[in-house]
């Protein structure tokens, strides 16, 4: 996709950011606590991911931290009966499997995304009660170690779980930016009664970008069950509407049809690094969300008044 003003403007304010904090502080050009932010933007960046995918072809998926307790809980049980590697994968099916059922439910009924996503949000959670039992799950003690993978440091202290957000970056960035499929999600979130016409299948679009949000999630969710050793059924709450305001913060349009994997990612690092920032300053938290808040206003505000001045053309 070409650079335009969202570009310029998710960039300028990160950078903005990076130079405020470089100037104010002696800690936050130190290799631990670059390393500490990237290590922050891992399961809310995965999450955003998938958002992105959602997003960009004209759904929203609000089962996504859902989707990413059951996914851990599932991927702990697996571990306990298959091992840790195959346990991962395990997860990772289970978490497309379910982000399909979403979409499928959604497409089938016709239901407005929002609110069939937040239903099924609801059902997993209470799934993942019932396999649960409300308590806390854990790998073998024989395991525990080898469960820690993605917290494990790879090169200069990066873990494992950075490595693989910025895998997902590449992977779904390029099937956005190069494949056939990621044009046809373009036109489904740009138009969907025109791509339709144009001969493309837009349910099946809109189950595959649940299916990826899920297998993004799932892979989220088993990352921070190998932060903690654990697994839970409320684990994530609330996380998919801040992987939604990265999103939107990193200019991709809410209206769908424009937007960009690595946007989104400017867009994680740059709410990580602003709340890092707080912690550094030693500034109240509470004005965090002010800020947070005022930035996803003024970025759908912007998307609103340039959406609204592409119809009058």
């Amino acid at each position: 996709m070409p650079f335009d003003l969202k570009d310029f403007g998710v960039l300028g304010g990160l950078l903005a950011i990076i130079v405020f904090l470089s100037v104010s502080t002696s800690t936050f050009l130190t290799q631990q606590n670059l390393v500490n932010v990237l290590d922050q933007t891992v399961v809310i960046g995965l999450l955003a991911v998938g958002a992105t995918i959602c997003i960009i072809s004209g759904v929203f998926d609000l089962s996504a931290s859902a989707n990413l307790a059951i996914s851990a809980i599932a991927g702990v049980y697996f571990t306990q009966h298959f091992g840790v590697a195959l346990g991962f994968v395990l997860a990772l099916i289970t978490g497309a499997a379910l982000g399909a059922i979403t979409g499928s439910i959604i497409v089938f009924t016709r239901v407005h995304s929002f609110i069939g996503s937040l239903a099924t949000s609801i059902i997993f959670r209470g799934i993942a009660v019932v396999l649960t039992g409300g308590a806390i799950v854990a790998p073998l003690a024989s395991q525990s170690e080898a469960f820690r993978v993605w917290t494990s440091p790879v090169v200069g202290g990066i873990t494992a779980g950075t490595v693989l957000f910025v895998v997902a970056i590449v992977v779904f960035g390029l099937l956005l930016a190069r494949t056939t499929y990621g044009r046809r999600v373009y036109a489904v979130g740009g138009n969907i009664e025109a791509a339709r016409l144009g001969g493309v299948r837009t349910g099946l679009m809109h189950i595959s970008a649940f299916a990826i949000s899920g297998l993004c999630a799932a892979a989220a969710g088993m990352v921070l069950a190998s932060r903690a050793g654990s697994a839970q059924p409320a684990m994530a709450t609330g996380y998919e509407l801040t992987a939604i305001a990265a999103v939107v913060i990193g200019g991709t349009s809410i209206m769908g049809g424009t937007g960009a994997v690595w946007r989104t990612a400017v867009g994680v690092v740059l709410l990580t690094i602003i709340a890092n920032g707080f912690n550094l300053l030693g500034w109240n938290t509470t004005y965090q969300q002010v800020v947070t808040g005022g930035l996803i206003l003024v970025a759908v505000a912007a998307d609103s008044l340039i959406f609204q001045r592409l119809k009058r053309k």
